[in-house]
């Protein structure tokens, strides 16, 4: 396997905090990766740095065997990196469509420099809201929505983007048990697509259930990364996170 991904002796100061100290991580094309970490960890941070929201100190940050250190947030999403925010941002004043819409011309039409007509971006539109169980709402607003369809929302805002790498941050955060099959499910059926998927979340069930590998962030550093059972029985693990 290839790495898609390659975070090397990453650190991020914030005046004297050291919110991350000398992270390394590879993602494989392909892979689900859980990441994990009670809050402060710098799991947010750590995530800024590799979209390009944040610069890092030191280290570097390669992604599809290109260095991308320097390059700003909208740079490496047109690059294939995109995430979903843990806080959906839709576009309040457009519709379903249209939300879909902005990074079809401004991340995947810039980045090929081919110009799509209407129609194939409303069918492209379409097929993305279908995805998530979303057409029937086209052109409904985001204030329509319910919590689980904002979610799934935001996860097709990303997708729109037609990532290689997709990073979801606490999808899932706030929803009733069967919402949370829903978007492990979604996140599996565009992992089988090919899309390689980060996710980022406090459920530890979902993250058990969904990840082929875990990395664990505890006070800016990384403490396991290894399969989930060799994760959850790491006793650095249960004292730090778990809990005795």
């Amino acid at each position: 396997m290839t790495a898609l991904l390659q975070v090397q002796d990453l650190s991020k100061r914030f005046g004297g905090f050291v919110a991350l100290d000398g992270i390394s991580v590879s993602v494989e094309k392909g892979e689900r990766l859980g990441l994990i970490g009670p809050n402060g960890s710098g799991k947010s941070t750590l995530v800024n740095c590799i979209c390009g929201t944040l610069q890092n100190e030191t280290g570097s940050v390669h992604f599809d065997g290109r260095p991308v250190d320097g390059l700003i947030a909208h740079e490496r999403t047109r690059l294939g990196l995109a995430r979903s925010f843990q806080l959906p941002r839709p576009f309040p004043s457009l519709n379903l469509a249209d939300n879909l819409r902005i990074p079809l011309l401004y991340t995947v039409q810039a980045r090929s420099g081919l110009l799509r007509s209407a129609g194939d971006l409303d069918n492209r539109c379409r097929d993305l809201l279908k995805m998530v169980g979303l057409d029937a709402k086209a052109t409904r607003f985001p204030r329509d929505l319910t919590q689980v369809e904002m979610r799934k929302l935001e996860l097709a805002r990303a997708m729109a983007a037609e990532p290689k790498l997709l990073i979801a941050d606490e999808a899932m955060a706030g929803l009733s048990h069967s919402e949370i099959e829903d978007i492990l499910a979604l996140l599996v059926r565009l992992n089988e697509q090919g899309i390689t998927v980060i996710l980022i979340e406090h459920i530890m069930r979902a993250v058990m259930s969904f990840s082929q590998r875990i990395v664990v962030l505890v006070s800016g550093r990384k403490i396991a990364d290894d399969k989930p059972d060799a994760v959850v029985n790491n006793p650095e693990v249960v004292g730090a996170y778990l809990g005795q």
